[in-house]
């Protein structure tokens, strides 16, 4: 299954998404990123985030793979009942699962922020300019244009990830 997921810290942000992407390639070791991005906290008032998306090919369930990246946020301190809009060591949201809609008990699919958050839809748009939305004709891209980018300004930012610029692959053959 073709899976998207969003990364985002604004706690020791390029120490925590190095050790989250990390621990995702302990999970699942065959992974793309996009470019990282800075932005202002959106909903409350706090540090900056750094975001990303990673594109990867999954055997997991949408279910086992919710849980592993749960258990990969909580090595990172999130706690049981997140306050909403706050600050985070590290947040992995699922943002498609394939062709995957509706709502699942622990995720809603598609993540609707792609819609509303520039943080999560041009990262994206990097990755999948051309892919449509389950039951739509919009692609990721076309939302991007169409986004009033001027309302929450990015800033790509020079991101290094086990030697590599990102965005960049990474594959467990490069490991061994």
């Amino acid at each position: 299954m073709r899976v998207y997921l969003g990364f985002g810290s604004n706690i020791d942000p390029v120490a925590s998404i190095q050790a989250g992407l990390d621990a995702l390639q302990a999970v699942e070791p065959n992974f793309h990123t996009s470019s990282v991005y800075q932005s202002d906290s959106v909903g409350f008032v706090g540090a900056p985030f750094l975001n990303l998306v990673v594109a990867l090919e999954t055997r997991l369930t949408l279910e086992a793979l919710h849980q592993s990246l749960r258990e990969i946020e909580f090595r990172f301190g999130r706690p049981e009942q997140p306050t909403r809009n706050s600050s985070r060591r590290l947040d992995i949201d699922i943002l498609l699962y394939a062709d995957c809609v509706g709502h699942f008990g622990f995720v809603e699919l598609p993540r609707p922020e792609i819609h509303y958050n520039a943080f999560v839809l041009k990262p994206l748009s990097e990755l999948a300019p051309g892919l449509a939305l389950p039951n739509t004709d919009i692609t990721i891209g076309e939302l991007w244009e169409r986004f009033d980018q001027a309302k929450q300004p990015l800033h790509k930012v020079a991101f290094v990830y086990r030697g590599a610029l990102l965005p960049a692959s990474f594959s467990d053959e490069a490991n061994h």
